[in-house]
């Protein structure tokens, strides 16, 4: 238990003197103690978490059945907080996910520094409920509403005693942010703030604590709220003090001095300069209207018959509405009350919606009905503009489709041109399998050719053999240049050959016969591939003609 406690102050230092050193140089205490929970707020990630998350998760882990006054352990604690940070990752984008872990470990260690100094590892429902709603984000009014809801009594009327109790525990969060000593428990803070009213109810209690000024034990509670509010608010605005060009934040301007302007973090740690004091009256500022429109709101006020002031909050009943009582009719199991519960919460939820938003409704109804028409006018030049432009595509698609179709559609729908086609075709694969043909024969007359020369030159090279006396002459090249001279059979080794054996002019006279044969044979296959390859000109040739033809008539129609 030791060990605990000094874990939890330890990390609520490291809270206090990481970001939150520079936070003690601001010189007003309310500011000071705003700026430390807001920082305490951000850095838990609980500014992402609405007061509707927290009383979801408060329902998921049975709080909403249980006595206020009820005790659970830590490990209860670190349930609920780890019911509202999951369902938090969930809800928000991947992009912006957050360490869970580390943000349970943070803010569990906050409560058990704030509401278990003595680390005994019990906090009650009470403080948890008050706790999370008061460090939450959201809207201050809900929040508000939320915490009467724990303190008020069946007919909808403030208990004293439960809201003596909250502000001894709500007090503790500037307490543990060393803000004690400004905005300490006293006896007379309840007083102070309903000193004369007997019967607190509901609008009673939001009219004070949202009063202006609050009450000043919780004058930090408003405060923090409008911190969120004007954290991203830019004024372009030189300070008078800093320089800068511009400030983001709260903008605060001399009630005394001409035009003399400070940024927040000038006036918080109390920087003036020229004639102007820290003791002269600042205004302070949410938000930067130029001078136009100033001078717009001021003539509209005064030329408004009827006061334009509003309510800082809608009236609610002062009776609480009374749920129906179903225990005579059917029993109800404690799912199915959990479950009503919810329905309840989203109808409450609804319902506070629409009372926002039906204050608005009066002043706003003209400028929505102006921005539908303009919507709807802009919505009809873009459709007429689509339909335009779908025109527009079709016309081009048409167009590039009859440009893409070949010339020849007309001619090719023309039956007798069809037929000539058909039959050209057929003539072309009649003549290519002739061809064919004509290259197997020439194929089978070199294989012959091939033979016989072979025969030739085995009888040749016996012969000499046979004959000694001729060893040394090659009659070899004369009978193939004589094979293409079939007509002129004179010229023949005959001649020359007289002296030989009778075996040898036996074998000369056949290879004679034999090349004669295959020299005619060669030369009848030449001429028919010349009359052949003649033939295919000829019918290419008409071809050409006939498609010529054929593009003629189809440019003249």
């Amino acid at each position: 238990v030791a060990e605990s406690k000094g874990n939890n102050q330890n990390l609520t230092f490291q809270f206090m003197f990481t970001g939150a050193q520079d936070l003690d140089r601001i010189r007003l205490s309310t500011y000071r103690t705003a700026c430390k929970l807001r920082f305490v707020q951000k850095k838990c990630n609980l500014h992402l978490v609405d007061i509707w998350n927290v009383i979801e998760a408060f329902r998921e882990n049975g709080l909403n059945t249980m006595d206020l006054n009820t005790q659970f352990t830590v490990a209860r604690l670190e349930a609920i907080l780890s019911t509202i940070f999951y369902q938090l990752n969930k809800r928000i984008p991947t992009t912006h996910q957050i360490n869970v872990e580390q943000s349970i470990s943070l803010v569990l260690n906050f409560l058990l520094a704030a509401y278990d100094p003595e680390g005994l590892g019990k906090i009650s429902v009470f403080v948890v409920k008050i706790a999370l709603a008061t460090i939450c984000g959201g809207k201050m009014l809900d929040k508000l509403r939320y915490i009467f809801s724990q303190i008020s009594d069946s007919e909808g009327m403030m208990i004293y005693s439960k809201f003596d109790q909250f502000l001894k525990e709500v007090l503790k969060l500037p307490t543990t942010v060393f803000e004690g000593p400004s905005f300490g428990y006293t006896e007379q803070a309840t007083r102070s703030c309903f000193a004369q009213q007997k019967k607190v109810s509901l609008n009673t209690f939001l009219d004070t604590l949202m009063s202006d000024p609050p009450p000043q034990c919780l004058v930090w509670l408003p405060l923090m709220h409008r911190l969120a509010n004007v954290e991203n608010v830019f004024h372009p605005v030189e300070c008078s003090y800093c320089h800068s060009e511009s400030m983001m934040g709260f903008r605060y301007r001399c009630q005394q001095c001409h035009n003399y302007q400070l940024c927040q973090d000038c006036f918080w740690r109390g920087h003036a300069s020229g004639s102007h004091s820290n003791q002269h009256q600042m205004k302070e500022y949410t938000s930067w209207k130029s001078p136009a429109k100033k001078l717009t709101n001021a003539l509209s006020k005064s030329l408004s018959c009827a006061s334009s002031g509003e309510p800082l909050h809608p009236m609610f009943p002062d009776q609480p509405e009374k749920p129906l009582n179903l225990a005579h009719i059917v029993m109800l199991e404690s799912s199915s009350r959990l479950d009503e519960e919810h329905r309840l919460i989203a109808r409450y939820a609804a319902r506070l919606a629409a009372d926002a938003a039906s204050t608005h409704l009066a002043s706003d109804i003209a400028v929505s009905l102006d921005a539908n028409k303009q919507q709807r006018q802009l919505i009809a030049e873009l459709e007429n503009k689509n339909r335009e432009i779908l025109q527009e595509i079709q016309r081009l698609r048409l167009e590039h489709e009859q440009a893409s179709q070949p010339p020849l559609d007309k001619t090719q729908q023309n039956p007798t041109l069809l037929a000539e086609l058909r039959l050209l075709r057929q003539r072309k694969d009649e003549l290519e399998q002739r061809m064919s043909a004509l290259q197997e024969s020439r194929r089978e007359l070199m294989v012959q050719l091939e033979g016989l020369m072979k025969l030739l030159k085995t009888q040749g090279t016996g012969s000499s053999h046979s004959s000694p006396s001729h060893t040394i002459s090659r009659p070899i090249p004369m009978p193939i240049r004589s094979a293409s001279a079939c007509t002129t059979p004179t010229h023949t080794p005959q001649d020359s050959l007289i002296s030989v054996g009778g075996d040898i002019k036996e074998a000369f006279s056949q290879g004679r016969y034999l090349l004669l044969q295959v020299g005619c044979k060669a030369k009848n296959f030449q001429e028919a591939v010349r009359a052949f390859l003649k033939k295919i000109q000829t019918e290419r040739t008409r071809t050409g003609l006939r498609k010529s033809l054929c593009d003629t008539k189809t440019f003249m129609t």
